[in-house]
């Protein structure tokens, strides 16, 4: 750890981790140095950071954050990442104006989804898509980060165990939040689908407060689902008859200011059946990304 001076700023600070702003005195570059603690005393380090650790190592790509080392102590694992200068959520709220700038949405989204095509060709699922998790720097690159939720995709599909926590409640996919234990890369794209949204909106779409709540928010806009439109639904979720049926809203009227071709792309994302999901490398290719600018727009954001 003598080559990295901590600079005295906190960059995110969560209930096993923190992550500084940091310089390596090697290769004078600033850094992003992610402390994460061990729970108990001997117990080694957490799953999660060796999860992390094991993707990064093996990812190359413009769109995903780059571990550039790893260093160990008896009391913390540091994991050395590029400096990115801010994250999504960070970046709507200073610079609301930008942010809602048509053609900055389109080269952000674009850059999230090849990053997550990515991803996905290399059989991982990110699972905690949200814009916390997407970093920005100054020259307008977004990259996925924080891949401690992330699994290996199976074949055939891993049964995840029951109450594993996947995405955060907002980001969440319907499947997850019925009980489905048994899912794959469309709940990334549904994760993507309701970032993309908020970029546009600047608030979130769906905002539940408990699983329940999140699922009949879901309903309210998307339309309670039945066998007809998702097929095996009502085998994944016991109290799905309970729920008050609800005929889909025009996405149109909700995601205001998104040009027809967004929105035929954000309700492809958003298709509550998951086989019926847009994949990422098929979005890519949507007509929503036939005018976007060859490089990043440069937004000069206020960090």
């Amino acid at each position: 750890m003598e080559k990295y001076e901590i600079l005295n700023t906190t960059i995110e600070r969560g209930s096993s981790s923190c992550v500084f702003k940091a310089h390596n005195h090697d290769t004078n570059e600033t850094v992003a140095l992610k402390r994460i603690y061990f729970l108990e005393k001997n117990e080694g380090v957490p799953s999660s950071a060796i999860r992390e650790v094991s993707f990064l190592k093996e990812m190359d790509h413009s769109n995903v954050i780059r571990l550039l080392d790893v260093v160990d102590n008896d009391k913390a694992l540091h994991l050395v990442l590029e400096y990115m200068d801010l994250d999504l959520k960070k970046f709507m709220a200073s610079s609301p104006d930008i942010a809602k700038n048509q053609q900055v949405i389109k080269s952000l989204m674009h850059q999230l989804l090849d990053g997550l095509a990515y991803c996905h060709s290399q059989k991982i699922l990110h699972r905690d898509l949200k814009p916390q998790n997407l970093l920005i720097d100054c020259k307008s690159i977004l990259k996925l980060a924080d891949f401690g939720s992330a699994r290996e995709i199976g074949v055939p599909l891993h049964r995840y165990t029951e109450g594993e926590m996947v995405a955060s409640l907002w980001y969440m996919a319907p499947e997850l939040l019925l009980g489905s234990r048994k899912y794959s890369t469309p709940v990334d794209i549904w994760s993507a689908g309701c970032v993309f949204a908020e970029m546009v909106i600047q608030q979130p779409l769906f905002t539940g407060y408990t699983e329940l709540t999140q699922v009949i928010k879901i309903f309210s806009i998307m339309g309670k689902p039945n066998e007809e439109t998702w097929p095996g639904v009502t085998l994944i979720c016991d109290f799905l008859d309970a729920f008050v049926r609800n005929e889909p809203q025009n996405l149109a009227e909700l995601v205001l200011g998104l040009e027809p071709a967004g929105v035929d792309l954000l309700s492809k994302m958003l298709c509550m059946n998951p086989e019926g999901r847009i994949t990422a490398s098929e979005a890519l290719e949507h007509p929503y990304f036939d005018d976007i600018l060859e490089s990043p727009v440069n937004i000069n954001f206020r960090t």
